[in-house]
Protein backbone atom coordinates (compact mmCIF):
# COMPACT_ATOMS: atom_id res chain seq x y z
CA UNK A 1 0.00 0.00 0.00
CA UNK A 2 1.08 3.72 -0.43
CA UNK A 3 2.29 4.91 3.27
CA UNK A 4 3.25 8.39 2.10
CA UNK A 5 3.17 10.82 0.09
CA UNK A 6 5.39 13.85 -0.62
CA UNK A 7 4.82 16.82 -2.79
CA UNK A 8 7.04 19.81 -2.51
CA UNK A 9 7.58 23.06 -5.22
CA UNK A 10 5.03 21.54 -7.44
CA UNK A 11 2.83 23.77 -9.18
CA UNK A 12 0.62 25.13 -6.58
CA UNK A 13 2.04 23.10 -4.02
CA UNK A 14 4.92 24.43 -1.22
CA UNK A 15 5.39 21.36 0.48
CA UNK A 16 2.95 18.50 0.95
CA UNK A 17 3.30 15.21 3.37
CA UNK A 18 0.56 12.64 2.94
CA UNK A 19 -0.07 9.40 5.29
CA UNK A 20 -2.43 7.30 3.72
CA UNK A 21 -5.05 4.39 5.36
CA UNK A 22 -6.12 1.76 4.08
CA UNK A 23 -9.34 1.37 2.24
CA UNK A 24 -10.94 3.98 0.08
CA UNK A 25 -9.75 7.06 0.37
CA UNK A 26 -12.03 9.80 -1.49
CA UNK A 27 -10.22 13.25 -2.59
CA UNK A 28 -13.04 15.92 -3.03
CA UNK A 29 -12.92 19.97 -3.15
CA UNK A 30 -14.36 22.60 -5.29
CA UNK A 31 -13.37 22.96 -9.02
CA UNK A 32 -9.94 24.19 -9.72
CA UNK A 33 -8.36 23.44 -6.10
CA UNK A 34 -6.02 21.36 -7.48
CA UNK A 35 -7.12 17.68 -7.32
CA UNK A 36 -5.75 17.05 -10.81
CA UNK A 37 -2.49 18.16 -8.91
CA UNK A 38 -2.18 15.63 -6.42
CA UNK A 39 -2.56 12.72 -8.97
CA UNK A 40 -0.25 14.58 -11.49
CA UNK A 41 2.28 14.51 -9.02
CA UNK A 42 1.75 10.86 -8.03
CA UNK A 43 1.74 10.01 -11.62
CA UNK A 44 5.54 11.52 -12.10
CA UNK A 45 6.94 10.03 -9.12
CA UNK A 46 5.70 6.22 -10.75
CA UNK A 47 7.73 7.16 -13.70
CA UNK A 48 5.28 9.06 -15.78
CA UNK A 49 6.30 12.03 -18.10
CA UNK A 50 7.90 14.34 -16.01
CA UNK A 51 7.37 18.73 -17.70
CA UNK A 52 9.44 21.19 -16.20
CA UNK A 53 6.72 23.73 -16.15
CA UNK A 54 5.40 21.53 -12.68
CA UNK A 55 8.30 23.63 -10.53
CA UNK A 56 6.42 26.23 -8.64
CA UNK A 57 7.47 29.25 -9.75
CA UNK A 58 9.41 30.27 -6.54
CA UNK A 59 11.90 27.39 -6.77
CA UNK A 60 14.12 25.76 -8.51
CA UNK A 61 13.06 22.34 -8.28
CA UNK A 62 10.38 20.00 -7.58
CA UNK A 63 10.59 16.98 -6.12
CA UNK A 64 7.30 14.36 -6.03
CA UNK A 65 8.00 10.67 -3.73
CA UNK A 66 5.53 8.02 -2.70
CA UNK A 67 6.40 5.07 -0.27
CA UNK A 68 5.34 1.87 -0.49
CA UNK A 69 4.69 -0.94 2.08
CA UNK A 70 5.03 -4.08 -0.69
CA UNK A 71 4.68 -8.11 0.46
CA UNK A 72 8.14 -9.46 0.59
CA UNK A 73 6.70 -12.12 -2.82
CA UNK A 74 5.36 -9.43 -4.74
CA UNK A 75 6.75 -9.02 -8.18
CA UNK A 76 7.92 -5.81 -8.08
CA UNK A 77 10.91 -7.09 -5.90
CA UNK A 78 12.31 -9.56 -8.96
CA UNK A 79 11.52 -6.29 -11.06
CA UNK A 80 13.80 -4.42 -8.65
CA UNK A 81 16.71 -7.64 -7.83
CA UNK A 82 17.20 -7.75 -11.77
CA UNK A 83 17.44 -4.35 -12.26
CA UNK A 84 20.64 -4.64 -9.72
CA UNK A 85 19.51 -2.54 -6.91
CA UNK A 86 20.21 -3.08 -3.35
CA UNK A 87 17.19 -3.90 -1.21
CA UNK A 88 15.94 -5.47 1.40
CA UNK A 89 12.09 -7.30 0.89
CA UNK A 90 11.28 -5.89 4.37
CA UNK A 91 11.91 -2.33 3.94
CA UNK A 92 9.49 0.26 2.30
CA UNK A 93 10.09 0.63 -1.38
CA UNK A 94 10.63 4.88 -2.00
CA UNK A 95 10.13 5.94 -5.41
CA UNK A 96 11.61 9.83 -6.25
CA UNK A 97 11.38 12.06 -9.02
CA UNK A 98 13.04 15.22 -9.09
CA UNK A 99 12.23 17.56 -11.52
CA UNK A 100 14.67 20.72 -11.79
CA UNK A 101 14.06 23.78 -13.59
CA UNK A 102 17.34 23.46 -15.43
CA UNK A 103 19.58 20.05 -15.43
CA UNK A 104 18.74 16.64 -15.49
CA UNK A 105 15.58 15.29 -14.36
CA UNK A 106 16.24 12.64 -11.83
CA UNK A 107 14.47 9.19 -10.86
CA UNK A 108 15.29 7.40 -8.12
CA UNK A 109 14.51 4.31 -6.07
CA UNK A 110 15.20 3.91 -2.36
CA UNK A 111 17.75 6.35 -2.71
CA UNK A 112 19.48 4.55 -6.25
CA UNK A 113 19.95 6.37 -9.20
CA UNK A 114 17.49 4.50 -11.88
CA UNK A 115 15.93 5.15 -15.76
CA UNK A 116 12.48 6.91 -15.95
CA UNK A 117 11.85 3.09 -17.63
CA UNK A 118 12.86 1.03 -14.89
CA UNK A 119 10.73 3.45 -12.20
CA UNK A 120 7.49 3.69 -14.70
CA UNK A 121 8.11 -0.35 -14.86
CA UNK A 122 8.06 -0.11 -11.23
CA UNK A 123 5.60 2.00 -10.36
CA UNK A 124 2.69 0.16 -12.83
CA UNK A 125 3.26 -3.07 -10.81
CA UNK A 126 2.77 -1.04 -7.61
CA UNK A 127 -0.01 1.43 -8.73
CA UNK A 128 -3.02 1.05 -11.36
CA UNK A 129 -4.42 4.37 -12.50
CA UNK A 130 -8.20 5.01 -13.77
CA UNK A 131 -9.16 8.28 -15.34
CA UNK A 132 -9.37 10.02 -18.33
CA UNK A 133 -6.68 10.02 -19.81
CA UNK A 134 -4.24 8.00 -22.03
CA UNK A 135 -2.01 6.58 -19.37
CA UNK A 136 -4.33 4.46 -18.15
CA UNK A 137 -3.79 1.10 -18.17
CA UNK A 138 -6.86 -0.25 -19.74
CA UNK A 139 -6.07 1.79 -22.76
CA UNK A 140 -2.91 0.03 -23.94
CA UNK A 141 -3.82 -3.14 -25.55
CA UNK A 142 -0.52 -4.71 -24.63
CA UNK A 143 -1.93 -4.81 -20.94
CA UNK A 144 -5.24 -6.39 -22.10
CA UNK A 145 -3.89 -10.28 -22.16
CA UNK A 146 -2.02 -9.51 -18.88
CA UNK A 147 -5.39 -8.64 -17.48
CA UNK A 148 -6.89 -11.17 -18.68
CA UNK A 149 -4.28 -13.76 -17.58
CA UNK A 150 -4.93 -12.35 -14.01
CA UNK A 151 -8.21 -13.01 -14.25
CA UNK A 152 -8.09 -16.85 -15.10
CA UNK A 153 -5.44 -17.59 -12.64
CA UNK A 154 -3.00 -18.16 -15.62
CA UNK A 155 0.17 -17.97 -13.42
CA UNK A 156 0.82 -21.81 -13.17
CA UNK A 157 0.11 -22.06 -17.16
CA UNK A 158 2.03 -18.91 -17.66
CA UNK A 159 5.13 -20.56 -15.86
CA UNK A 160 4.96 -23.45 -17.61
CA UNK A 161 4.71 -22.24 -20.83
CA UNK A 162 7.64 -19.83 -20.50
CA UNK A 163 9.60 -22.89 -19.28
CA UNK A 164 8.49 -24.70 -22.46
CA UNK A 165 9.28 -21.66 -25.28
CA UNK A 166 12.60 -21.27 -23.69
CA UNK A 167 13.12 -24.86 -24.11
CA UNK A 168 12.33 -23.99 -27.51
CA UNK A 169 14.13 -20.88 -27.80
CA UNK A 170 17.25 -23.04 -26.61
CA UNK A 171 16.63 -26.35 -29.16
CA UNK A 172 15.91 -23.60 -31.97
CA UNK A 173 19.59 -21.87 -31.22
CA UNK A 174 21.18 -25.16 -31.37
CA UNK A 175 20.06 -26.58 -34.23
CA UNK A 176 20.90 -22.79 -35.96
CA UNK A 177 24.33 -23.48 -34.90
CA UNK A 178 24.67 -26.80 -35.46
CA UNK A 179 23.36 -25.89 -39.28
CA UNK A 180 25.92 -23.37 -39.04
CA UNK A 181 28.76 -25.08 -38.43
CA UNK A 182 27.87 -27.94 -40.74
CA UNK A 183 28.15 -25.66 -43.41
CA UNK A 184 31.45 -24.60 -42.93
CA UNK A 185 32.22 -28.20 -42.03
CA UNK A 186 30.57 -29.47 -44.78
CA UNK A 187 33.46 -27.73 -47.11
CA UNK A 188 35.90 -28.74 -44.64
CA UNK A 189 34.88 -32.51 -45.24
CA UNK A 190 35.29 -31.95 -48.80
CA UNK A 191 38.90 -30.44 -48.69
CA UNK A 192 39.44 -33.46 -46.27
CA UNK A 193 38.61 -35.87 -49.03
CA UNK A 194 40.02 -34.35 -51.88
CA UNK A 195 43.69 -34.49 -49.60
CA UNK A 196 42.31 -37.77 -48.18
CA UNK A 197 42.21 -38.98 -52.36
CA UNK A 198 45.46 -37.77 -53.14
CA UNK A 199 47.38 -39.37 -50.65
CA UNK A 200 45.67 -42.52 -51.55
CA UNK A 201 46.40 -42.19 -55.25
CA UNK A 202 50.23 -42.03 -53.98
CA UNK A 203 49.48 -44.69 -51.29
CA UNK A 204 53.19 -44.37 -50.06
CA UNK A 205 55.03 -46.17 -47.03
CA UNK A 206 57.19 -45.46 -44.90
CA UNK A 207 60.65 -45.23 -45.93
CA UNK A 208 59.76 -45.61 -49.34
CA UNK A 209 61.40 -42.00 -50.31
CA UNK A 210 64.49 -43.22 -49.44
CA UNK A 211 64.68 -46.27 -50.87
CA UNK A 212 63.29 -45.00 -54.31
CA UNK A 213 66.29 -42.03 -54.19
CA UNK A 214 68.51 -44.73 -53.16
CA UNK A 215 67.41 -46.96 -56.36
CA UNK A 216 67.90 -43.84 -58.26
CA UNK A 217 71.09 -43.30 -57.73
CA UNK A 218 71.93 -47.18 -58.69
CA UNK A 219 69.94 -46.80 -61.89
CA UNK A 220 71.14 -43.33 -63.04
CA UNK A 221 74.65 -45.05 -62.39
CA UNK A 222 73.81 -48.66 -64.21
CA UNK A 223 76.29 -49.11 -67.06
CA UNK A 224 79.28 -48.29 -64.38
CA UNK A 225 78.43 -49.79 -61.57
CA UNK A 226 77.52 -53.32 -63.45
CA UNK A 227 80.92 -52.62 -65.10
CA UNK A 228 82.43 -52.40 -62.03
CA UNK A 229 80.63 -55.49 -60.53
CA UNK A 230 81.53 -57.46 -64.00
CA UNK A 231 85.17 -56.57 -63.16
CA UNK A 232 84.79 -57.92 -59.78
CA UNK A 233 83.37 -60.89 -60.87
CA UNK A 234 86.14 -61.77 -63.53
CA UNK A 235 88.83 -60.93 -60.50
CA UNK A 236 87.31 -63.91 -58.62
CA UNK A 237 88.17 -66.14 -61.36
CA UNK A 238 84.12 -66.98 -62.31
CA UNK A 239 84.28 -70.15 -58.97
CA UNK A 240 88.12 -70.91 -59.74
CA UNK A 241 88.90 -68.95 -56.03
CA UNK A 242 86.58 -71.09 -54.70
CA UNK A 243 88.14 -74.38 -55.84
CA UNK A 244 91.49 -73.36 -54.90
CA UNK A 245 90.20 -72.42 -51.47
CA UNK A 246 88.21 -75.29 -50.53
CA UNK A 247 91.59 -77.34 -52.36
CA UNK A 248 93.78 -75.71 -49.85
CA UNK A 249 91.93 -76.04 -46.81
CA UNK A 250 91.64 -79.95 -47.68
CA UNK A 251 95.51 -80.10 -48.28
CA UNK A 252 96.04 -78.14 -44.45
CA UNK A 253 93.51 -80.13 -42.93
CA UNK A 254 95.13 -83.83 -44.09
CA UNK A 255 98.36 -82.12 -43.13
CA UNK A 256 96.85 -81.37 -39.23
CA UNK A 257 96.12 -84.84 -39.23
CA UNK A 258 99.63 -86.46 -39.95
CA UNK A 259 100.98 -88.38 -36.84
CA UNK A 260 103.12 -86.57 -34.48
CA UNK A 261 101.41 -83.37 -35.96
CA UNK A 262 97.93 -83.76 -33.76
CA UNK A 263 99.76 -82.60 -30.77
CA UNK A 264 96.02 -82.30 -28.41
CA UNK A 265 95.72 -78.76 -26.82
CA UNK A 266 98.65 -76.96 -26.64
CA UNK A 267 98.98 -75.64 -22.87
CA UNK A 268 102.50 -73.47 -23.73
CA UNK A 269 102.26 -69.94 -24.46
CA UNK A 270 104.63 -71.27 -27.43
CA UNK A 271 103.14 -71.36 -30.53
CA UNK A 272 103.71 -75.34 -31.95
CA UNK A 273 103.18 -76.06 -35.88
CA UNK A 274 100.06 -77.89 -35.31
CA UNK A 275 98.69 -74.55 -33.54
CA UNK A 276 100.04 -73.12 -37.16
CA UNK A 277 98.43 -75.60 -39.70
CA UNK A 278 95.05 -75.36 -37.75
CA UNK A 279 95.11 -71.57 -37.36
CA UNK A 280 96.00 -71.98 -41.29
CA UNK A 281 92.86 -74.30 -41.96
CA UNK A 282 90.50 -71.89 -39.70
CA UNK A 283 91.23 -69.16 -41.94
CA UNK A 284 90.81 -70.80 -44.95
CA UNK A 285 87.35 -71.73 -43.97
CA UNK A 286 86.52 -68.56 -42.87
CA UNK A 287 88.05 -67.48 -46.46
CA UNK A 288 85.63 -69.79 -48.22
CA UNK A 289 82.37 -68.47 -46.04
CA UNK A 290 83.38 -64.61 -46.52
CA UNK A 291 84.01 -65.53 -50.48
CA UNK A 292 80.78 -67.31 -50.78
CA UNK A 293 78.61 -64.05 -49.08
CA UNK A 294 80.95 -61.51 -50.94
CA UNK A 295 79.65 -63.46 -54.50
CA UNK A 296 75.96 -63.82 -53.46
CA UNK A 297 76.49 -59.92 -53.03
CA UNK A 298 77.89 -59.55 -56.03
CA UNK A 299 75.39 -61.85 -57.64
CA UNK A 300 72.35 -59.72 -55.90
CA UNK A 301 73.76 -56.24 -56.96
CA UNK A 302 74.35 -57.50 -60.06
CA UNK A 303 70.44 -58.13 -60.85
CA UNK A 304 69.66 -55.11 -58.47
CA UNK A 305 72.09 -52.79 -61.06
CA UNK A 306 70.53 -54.84 -64.47
CA UNK A 307 67.23 -52.35 -64.50
CA UNK A 308 66.87 -50.03 -68.04
CA UNK A 309 66.14 -46.91 -68.61
CA UNK A 310 62.24 -47.45 -68.04
CA UNK A 311 62.86 -48.65 -64.65
CA UNK A 312 64.92 -45.36 -64.08
CA UNK A 313 61.75 -43.25 -65.47
CA UNK A 314 59.56 -45.48 -63.32
CA UNK A 315 61.53 -44.74 -59.93
CA UNK A 316 62.34 -41.33 -61.02
CA UNK A 317 58.49 -40.43 -61.57
CA UNK A 318 57.61 -42.61 -58.38
CA UNK A 319 60.06 -40.47 -56.36
CA UNK A 320 58.62 -37.17 -57.83
CA UNK A 321 55.45 -37.60 -56.94
CA UNK A 322 56.11 -38.24 -53.58
CA UNK A 323 58.25 -35.93 -52.95
CA UNK A 324 55.49 -33.33 -54.53
CA UNK A 325 52.69 -34.88 -52.42
CA UNK A 326 54.54 -34.31 -49.11
CA UNK A 327 55.67 -30.49 -50.04
CA UNK A 328 52.08 -30.39 -50.73
CA UNK A 329 51.63 -31.02 -47.45
CA UNK A 330 54.26 -29.10 -45.60
CA UNK A 331 55.46 -32.59 -44.20
CA UNK A 332 58.66 -34.70 -44.66
CA UNK A 333 58.00 -37.98 -47.15
CA UNK A 334 58.07 -40.48 -44.35
CA UNK A 335 55.12 -38.50 -42.20
CA UNK A 336 52.53 -38.75 -45.32
CA UNK A 337 50.38 -42.02 -44.18
CA UNK A 338 50.36 -40.69 -40.67
CA UNK A 339 49.07 -37.45 -42.32
CA UNK A 340 46.90 -39.79 -44.07
CA UNK A 341 45.47 -41.66 -40.96
CA UNK A 342 44.75 -37.94 -39.00
CA UNK A 343 42.90 -36.19 -42.11
CA UNK A 344 40.77 -39.77 -42.16
CA UNK A 345 40.02 -39.75 -38.25
CA UNK A 346 39.34 -35.82 -38.59
CA UNK A 347 36.72 -36.42 -41.67
CA UNK A 348 35.02 -38.94 -39.25
CA UNK A 349 34.71 -36.71 -36.50
CA UNK A 350 33.20 -34.11 -38.53
CA UNK A 351 31.07 -36.93 -40.00
CA UNK A 352 29.87 -37.26 -36.67
CA UNK A 353 27.97 -33.43 -36.50
CA UNK A 354 25.35 -35.12 -38.95
CA UNK A 355 24.36 -36.97 -36.31
CA UNK A 356 24.33 -34.19 -33.75
CA UNK A 357 22.47 -31.63 -36.52
CA UNK A 358 19.72 -34.76 -37.13
CA UNK A 359 19.15 -34.89 -33.33
CA UNK A 360 18.73 -31.22 -32.49
CA UNK A 361 16.52 -30.86 -34.96
CA UNK A 362 14.68 -33.72 -33.75
CA UNK A 363 14.70 -31.96 -30.32
CA UNK A 364 14.00 -28.49 -31.71
CA UNK A 365 10.19 -30.14 -33.48
CA UNK A 366 10.22 -31.97 -29.46
CA UNK A 367 10.18 -28.90 -27.92
CA UNK A 368 8.31 -26.83 -29.97
CA UNK A 369 5.53 -29.49 -30.03
CA UNK A 370 5.73 -29.18 -26.00
CA UNK A 371 5.54 -25.76 -25.91
CA UNK A 372 2.45 -25.89 -28.62
CA UNK A 373 1.16 -28.18 -26.27
CA UNK A 374 1.09 -25.95 -23.42
CA UNK A 375 0.36 -22.90 -25.14
CA UNK A 376 -2.79 -24.55 -26.37
CA UNK A 377 -4.01 -25.09 -22.57
CA UNK A 378 -2.91 -21.38 -21.58
CA UNK A 379 -5.66 -20.37 -25.07
CA UNK A 380 -8.29 -22.63 -23.74
CA UNK A 381 -8.10 -21.09 -20.01
CA UNK A 382 -8.12 -17.81 -21.71
CA UNK A 383 -11.24 -18.61 -23.90
CA UNK A 384 -12.89 -19.53 -20.70
CA UNK A 385 -12.06 -16.87 -18.96
CA UNK A 386 -13.05 -14.38 -21.38
CA UNK A 387 -16.60 -15.86 -21.34
CA UNK A 388 -16.98 -15.23 -17.60
CA UNK A 389 -14.64 -11.67 -17.54
CA UNK A 390 -17.37 -10.64 -20.29
CA UNK A 391 -20.87 -11.47 -18.27
CA UNK A 392 -18.86 -10.17 -14.80
CA UNK A 393 -18.32 -6.69 -16.13
CA UNK A 394 -21.66 -7.54 -17.82
CA UNK A 395 -22.81 -7.91 -14.25
CA UNK A 396 -21.02 -4.61 -13.47
CA UNK A 397 -22.04 -2.48 -15.50
CA UNK A 398 -25.99 -2.67 -15.30
CA UNK A 399 -26.30 -0.53 -11.97
CA UNK A 400 -24.17 1.80 -13.66
CA UNK A 401 -26.40 3.14 -16.01
CA UNK A 402 -24.49 0.91 -18.92
CA UNK A 403 -26.95 -2.03 -19.30
CA UNK A 404 -26.55 -1.22 -23.23
CA UNK A 405 -22.54 -1.64 -23.16
CA UNK A 406 -21.35 -4.66 -23.92
CA UNK A 407 -17.20 -5.62 -23.27
CA UNK A 408 -15.93 -8.10 -25.86
CA UNK A 409 -12.53 -9.91 -25.02
CA UNK A 410 -11.27 -10.26 -28.37
CA UNK A 411 -8.94 -13.71 -28.87
CA UNK A 412 -6.51 -13.93 -31.85
CA UNK A 413 -4.10 -16.54 -33.03
CA UNK A 414 -0.85 -14.73 -33.74
CA UNK A 415 1.32 -15.97 -36.33
CA UNK A 416 4.66 -18.39 -35.39
CA UNK A 417 7.05 -15.36 -35.57
CA UNK A 418 5.19 -13.55 -33.47
CA UNK A 419 4.33 -16.11 -30.35
CA UNK A 420 6.43 -16.24 -27.36
CA UNK A 421 6.68 -16.82 -23.82
CA UNK A 422 3.53 -15.84 -22.83
CA UNK A 423 1.77 -17.98 -25.65
CA UNK A 424 0.70 -17.70 -29.17
CA UNK A 425 -2.98 -15.08 -28.19
CA UNK A 426 -3.80 -11.75 -29.08
CA UNK A 427 -5.63 -10.07 -26.66
CA UNK A 428 -8.10 -7.13 -26.76
CA UNK A 429 -10.85 -5.13 -24.98
CA UNK A 430 -13.18 -3.99 -27.47
CA UNK A 431 -16.81 -2.63 -26.66
CA UNK A 432 -20.28 -2.16 -28.01
CA UNK A 433 -22.07 1.19 -26.62
CA UNK A 434 -24.68 0.88 -28.27
CA UNK A 435 -26.60 -2.00 -29.99
CA UNK A 436 -25.49 -2.93 -33.24
CA UNK A 437 -23.25 -0.32 -33.30
CA UNK A 438 -20.11 -2.17 -33.17
CA UNK A 439 -17.32 -3.03 -31.35
CA UNK A 440 -14.26 -1.25 -31.31
CA UNK A 441 -11.13 -0.34 -29.05
CA UNK A 442 -11.63 1.43 -25.66
CA UNK A 443 -9.87 4.54 -26.26
CA UNK A 444 -11.63 5.11 -29.64
CA UNK A 445 -15.22 4.19 -28.56
CA UNK A 446 -15.60 4.78 -25.13
CA UNK A 447 -16.23 8.80 -24.17
CA UNK A 448 -14.12 9.59 -21.26
CA UNK A 449 -17.06 9.42 -18.32
CA UNK A 450 -18.09 6.04 -20.28
CA UNK A 451 -14.08 4.65 -20.09
CA UNK A 452 -13.98 5.62 -16.45
CA UNK A 453 -17.35 3.65 -15.29
CA UNK A 454 -15.87 0.80 -17.58
CA UNK A 455 -12.45 0.76 -15.92
CA UNK A 456 -14.39 0.72 -12.69
CA UNK A 457 -16.49 -2.72 -13.77
CA UNK A 458 -13.73 -4.23 -15.27
CA UNK A 459 -11.64 -3.54 -11.94
CA UNK A 460 -14.42 -4.42 -9.72
CA UNK A 461 -15.22 -7.82 -12.49
CA UNK A 462 -11.26 -8.50 -11.38
CA UNK A 463 -11.55 -7.84 -7.70
CA UNK A 464 -8.53 -9.33 -6.38
CA UNK A 465 -7.27 -10.10 -9.20
CA UNK A 466 -3.52 -8.06 -10.65
CA UNK A 467 -0.65 -7.10 -8.67
CA UNK A 468 -0.87 -3.71 -8.71
CA UNK A 469 -1.75 -3.00 -4.55
CA UNK A 470 -2.95 0.48 -5.03
CA UNK A 471 -6.04 1.24 -7.32
CA UNK A 472 -6.58 5.46 -8.27
CA UNK A 473 -9.41 6.66 -9.91
CA UNK A 474 -10.16 10.01 -11.74
CA UNK A 475 -13.52 11.52 -11.93
CA UNK A 476 -15.41 8.23 -11.97
CA UNK A 477 -18.52 9.54 -11.40
CA UNK A 478 -18.41 12.30 -14.12
CA UNK A 479 -22.08 13.02 -15.64
CA UNK A 480 -23.93 10.65 -12.97
CA UNK A 481 -25.48 11.03 -9.66
CA UNK A 482 -28.38 10.10 -7.66
CA UNK A 483 -28.41 5.93 -7.73
CA UNK A 484 -25.70 5.78 -10.26
CA UNK A 485 -22.63 7.24 -8.40
CA UNK A 486 -23.95 5.64 -5.24
CA UNK A 487 -23.74 2.01 -7.03
CA UNK A 488 -20.17 3.51 -8.20
CA UNK A 489 -19.47 4.10 -4.35
CA UNK A 490 -20.40 0.82 -3.34
CA UNK A 491 -17.74 -0.57 -5.90
CA UNK A 492 -15.27 1.15 -5.19
CA UNK A 493 -16.24 0.42 -1.19
CA UNK A 494 -15.47 -2.91 -2.20
CA UNK A 495 -12.65 -2.82 -4.25
CA UNK A 496 -11.40 -0.68 -0.77
CA UNK A 497 -11.60 -4.43 1.31
CA UNK A 498 -9.06 -5.77 -1.21
CA UNK A 499 -6.72 -2.53 -2.39
CA UNK A 500 -6.01 0.51 -1.28
CA UNK A 501 -8.07 2.50 -3.53
CA UNK A 502 -8.23 6.32 -3.92
CA UNK A 503 -11.20 8.30 -6.02
CA UNK A 504 -10.93 11.64 -6.96
CA UNK A 505 -15.14 12.70 -7.01
CA UNK A 506 -17.54 15.40 -7.17
CA UNK A 507 -20.09 13.33 -5.93
CA UNK A 508 -21.33 13.32 -2.45
CA UNK A 509 -22.47 9.46 -2.61
CA UNK A 510 -19.25 8.33 -3.77
CA UNK A 511 -17.76 10.67 -1.04
CA UNK A 512 -19.81 9.34 1.64
CA UNK A 513 -18.87 5.78 0.62
CA UNK A 514 -15.63 6.08 1.52
CA UNK A 515 -13.25 4.67 4.61
CA UNK A 516 -11.42 8.69 4.64
CA UNK A 517 -12.05 11.56 2.88
CA UNK A 518 -9.14 14.04 1.83
CA UNK A 519 -10.29 17.89 1.10
CA UNK A 520 -8.02 19.58 -1.56
CA UNK A 521 -7.99 23.46 -1.44
CA UNK A 522 -6.87 26.59 -2.96
CA UNK A 523 -5.74 29.07 -0.74
CA UNK A 524 -5.27 32.81 -2.04
CA UNK A 525 -2.06 34.47 -0.77
CA UNK A 526 -1.82 38.13 0.51
CA UNK A 527 0.23 38.64 -2.76
CA UNK A 528 -2.28 37.37 -5.07
CA UNK A 529 -0.72 34.02 -5.63
CA UNK A 530 -2.51 30.79 -4.78
CA UNK A 531 -1.83 27.48 -3.06
CA UNK A 532 -2.98 24.40 -2.43
CA UNK A 533 -3.10 22.35 0.37
CA UNK A 534 -4.98 18.83 1.31
CA UNK A 535 -6.72 18.18 4.83
CA UNK A 536 -7.67 14.67 6.60
CA UNK A 537 -10.90 15.35 7.41
CA UNK A 538 -12.70 14.23 10.81
CA UNK A 539 -15.82 13.32 11.54
CA UNK A 540 -17.36 17.08 11.69
CA UNK A 541 -15.02 18.32 8.87
CA UNK A 542 -16.07 15.44 6.76
CA UNK A 543 -19.94 16.09 7.43
CA UNK A 544 -19.55 19.80 5.88
CA UNK A 545 -17.99 18.73 3.36
CA UNK A 546 -20.52 16.19 2.13
CA UNK A 547 -23.24 19.05 2.77
CA UNK A 548 -21.48 21.54 0.56
CA UNK A 549 -20.96 19.04 -2.31
CA UNK A 550 -24.97 18.31 -1.87
CA UNK A 551 -26.02 22.06 -1.65
CA UNK A 552 -23.07 23.93 -3.02
CA UNK A 553 -21.06 26.72 -1.90
CA UNK A 554 -24.03 27.74 1.01
CA UNK A 555 -24.30 24.75 3.53
CA UNK A 556 -27.95 24.68 4.81
CA UNK A 557 -29.34 22.91 7.91
CA UNK A 558 -31.08 20.65 5.57
CA UNK A 559 -27.95 19.72 3.64
CA UNK A 560 -26.17 18.74 6.70
CA UNK A 561 -29.08 16.44 7.94
CA UNK A 562 -28.87 15.34 3.75
CA UNK A 563 -25.31 14.81 4.14
CA UNK A 564 -25.07 13.03 7.64
CA UNK A 565 -28.28 10.35 6.75
CA UNK A 566 -25.97 9.80 3.40
CA UNK A 567 -22.98 9.49 5.66
CA UNK A 568 -24.42 7.06 8.10
CA UNK A 569 -26.25 5.13 5.13
CA UNK A 570 -23.24 4.99 2.96
CA UNK A 571 -20.57 4.60 5.13
CA UNK A 572 -21.99 2.65 8.36
CA UNK A 573 -18.50 1.56 9.71
CA UNK A 574 -16.27 3.81 11.67
CA UNK A 575 -13.31 6.08 10.39
CA UNK A 576 -10.34 5.37 10.74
Amino acid sequence: MLVALSIQSFVLIERLDLSPVNGFTALTGETGAGKSIILDALSIALGGTADRRVVRQADDRAVVSAAFSVPADHPVWEQIDDAGLAFDRGETLALKRIVPRSGAIRALVNDQPVSAALLRSIGASLVDLHGQHAAMSLLRPQQHRIVLDQYARNDALLGRCREAWIAFCDARDRRATLESEAGAQADERDALARDIEALDNVAVTHGEAAALATRRAILSQGSRIRDGLAEAERALGGGHSRDGLAQAARAVERLVRLPGLDDGANESAIPTFSDGLRTLGDGLERALIELDEAENTLSHLQAEAGGDDGDLETTEARLFAIRALARRFQVEPDCLPALRESLATKSAKLGAGDDALIAARSAEVAAKAQWRTVAEALSAARRGAADRLEAAVKGELAPLRMAGVKLRVSMARVDDDECGADGQDKVAFEIETNQRAGFGPLAKIASGGELARIALAIRCALSDAGEAPVLVFDEVDQGVGGAVAAAIGERLAGLGEVRQVFAITHSPQVAAAADAQWQIEKKAHADGSGETVVSRLDDQSRLEEVARMLSGHSVTPEARQAAARLLETSCPRPNP
